[in-house]
């Protein structure tokens, strides 16, 4: 299905389920999310819809100031490889840059190297610390 078809929202909230099912068959691994908890603290957050059903997510926390965080970005499995993704990270940095954000940020596996770099990313040093 071309992205054309894809009904995409700013900051819908939806189900834990809803997400917890793309997740799973993105990521291979159950959520372990709480969506209500998350997303009232989200600068923004970009959801993809196919015939009403949630097919992908993405989120944008930020630190109050100039400086945003891509989070989570998910599609569906079953809708992967169609520009989706990347539909909505456009729309996510868009409407970061126009909430304030200056700078949004991304951390990645290197096998997501292309995808981010596609979407404008460039590379940059940064620190992690374990919890």
């Amino acid at each position: 299905m071309p992205p054309s078809e894809i009904e995409y929202r700013l900051d819908p909230f939806p189900a834990d389920a809803d997400l917890a099912r793309i997740w799973a068959g993105a990521w291979g691994n159950p959520w372990s999310g709480n969506i209500g908890k998350i997303l009232p603290r989200s600068l923004v957050h970009v959801c993809a819809y196919d015939a009403g059903e949630l097919i992908g997510f993405v989120n944008v926390a930020w630190d109050g100031g100039v400086h945003a965080f891509l989070l989570d970005t998910t599609v569906a499995l079953s809708h992967q490889r169609r520009g989706i993704a990347r539909e909505m990270v456009r729309l996510a940095a868009e409407a970061a840059g126009k909430r304030g954000a200056q700078w949004l940020h991304v951390d990645y596996e290197p096998k997501l190297d292309g995808f981010y770099k596609a979407c404008g990313f460039r590379p940059t040093l940064a620190g992690l610390l374990k919890l």
